[in-house]
């Protein structure tokens, strides 16, 4: 991998380890706006201010947008999440092979 391929790798690692970040993304996967409240609601567990500050910072990163619906995934979100949809099935062979357990 090159140093540039290396720099890219980290920034979106970086933007995606902030907590709840793909927590706030995932629970906008299925396309439909959400407002603030409801997509606290369906994160849950976030405080409002974690919850502006990911909207903020995901934003920022082109993954969010907003409009007076609530927010949505951006296209460049959407490419995200159609790539992390890889994980999700590799979680649930995972756990279901008893590998999951704490």
């Amino acid at each position: 991998m090159s140093a540039k391929e290396n720099t890219a790798i980290n920034q979106l690692f970086e933007r995606l380890e902030c907590r709840y970040a793909l927590r706030v993304l995932w629970a906008l996967r299925d396309g439909h706006p959400q407002t603030f409240r409801l997509l606290q609601d369906s994160v849950g567990g976030i405080t409002p201010n974690t919850l502006n500050t990911r909207i903020k910072e995901l934003r920022e990163a082109g993954f969010l947008d907003h409009n007076s619906d609530g927010y949505t995934v951006t296209p460049s979100g959407q490419d995200l999440l159609k790539r992390l949809s890889d994980v999700q099935a590799f979680a649930t062979r995972w756990v279901a092979a008893g590998q999951g357990k704490k």
